[in-house]
């Protein structure tokens, strides 16, 4: 959708009290004038995140460990480099 049709879709619906509808219209229409690309197109490849997941570092992937494996022992530091 161009700019124009996504603002007259979002007075639309604010004009029926769609008040939901016409905050995502808002939060889609602002996006497309920031970057240029319609969020509501699957092929832009846009993610917004989430209110309690933002900061540094959150938009990236966990390491996960594979399925097995198990943590190795800690070395006990009283032992280490005595003899018997």
């Amino acid at each position: 959708m161009t700019q124009d049709e996504l603002q007259q879709a979002m007075e639309a619906a604010a004009t029926a009290q769609d008040y939901e509808r016409a905050g995502r219209l808002r939060d889609r229409l602002a996006i497309l004038r920031q970057t240029g690309t319609d969020p509501g197109d699957a092929a832009a490849g846009l993610e917004r995140q989430s209110p309690g997941a933002m900061g540094l570092g959150t938009s990236q992937s966990r390491v996960v460990p594979p399925e097995g494996w198990v943590r190795p022992v800690k070395p006990d530091p009283m032992t280490r480099g005595r003899k018997r």
